[in-house]
């Protein structure tokens, strides 16, 4: 039998219509700030869906797009400015950056509490403690998938693939918040087949195409995968050969129309949870 697909399209849906019931209900209008430095062409797509989605949801949403040419500090200059303007609840600094910028200098000049990608020093510090804060947005996705297969996280055995700090850290911290005994693998890991294959719950966060095969699955087990890559043939994939593993889990993401998606939900609803903690009266 083959797995459930968990469907990021319709969750998100799902999701962005809850926020935009909150913000209609409470008369709010949270607002997104998104900085795009260069001409990276993937980037440009993703930032074009998230003022999609911020205006979908009805946020107020503003775009700067910078030349590549841009010195460090006049973006954290703009930053600054954004910090200090209380009709933007949430900035966000699209990644890459040119390499001759700073990344952890322009992202740690994020207001903590305006920090909706959760990237800063101080979202990650209070991720780590258990302390209120903004969470990475594609972690907190995957969890909001894996609950939705209806798989009860308490005491299954989760294995993360991957340990950037965007993802695989992140990820490992949740799940070891909703009680999993986590695992972290990597390119350094020995045996990593013999891992997975025990593994209820597998997040694959490496950013090799179709690199997670069936006999790295076990059986009934739910795979989420964060991967986005092109194939020999130039087709979108993840990490995991899907048409493989579906055959042998339980629940899959699909690539595209799967974590993607729910990323950029998470975006939405960090936003509006940056509002809150702004406006802690409404």
């Amino acid at each position: 039998m083959s797995a459930k697909i968990l469907d990021g399209k319709s969750m998100a849906s799902g999701i962005k219509a809850q926020l935009r019931q909150k913000i209609g209900s409470k008369g709010i209008k949270p607002g997104l700030a998104v900085i795009l430095v260069g001409e990276d062409q993937a980037s440009k797509v993703y930032v074009g869906g998230k003022e999609k989605d911020a205006l979908e949801v009805g946020f107020h949403s503003e775009i700067f797009r910078l030349p590549a040419e841009t010195g460090e500090s006049e973006i954290t200059g703009l930053i600054r400015e954004l910090n200090s303007r209380a009709e933007i609840n949430g900035i966000l600094v699209q990644l890459p950056l040119p390499e001759n910028l700073n990344e952890e200098l322009i992202t740690n000049s994020i207001d903590p509490v305006k920090d909706v990608d959760g990237f800063t020093y101080n979202s990650a510090g209070r991720l780590f403690t258990g302390s209120r804060g903004l969470v990475a947005c594609t972690p907190r996705g995957c969890i909001e998938m894996i609950k939705a297969a209806g798989m009860e996280i308490k005491g299954k055995n989760a294995v993360v693939i991957g340990r950037s700090n965007i993802v695989g850290k992140p990820m490992a911290i949740l799940l070891l918040a909703e009680n999993a005994t986590v695992t972290i693998c990597h390119s350094k890991t020995v045996n990593l087949a013999e891992i997975t294959a025990r593994a209820d719950i597998l997040v694959a966060a490496i950013g090799r195409a179709k690199f997670v095969g069936a006999d790295m699955v076990k059986q009934g087990s739910i795979v989420i995968d964060v991967g986005m890559n092109r194939d020999s043939a130039g087709k979108l994939c993840g990490d995991v050969d899907f048409e493989a593993v579906k055959e042998k889990a339980g629940y899959i993401t699909p690539v595209p129309g799967g974590v993607g998606l729910m990323t950029r939900a998470m975006l939405m609803s960090n936003t509006y949870e940056a509002y809150m903690i702004q406006n802690p009266e409404k």
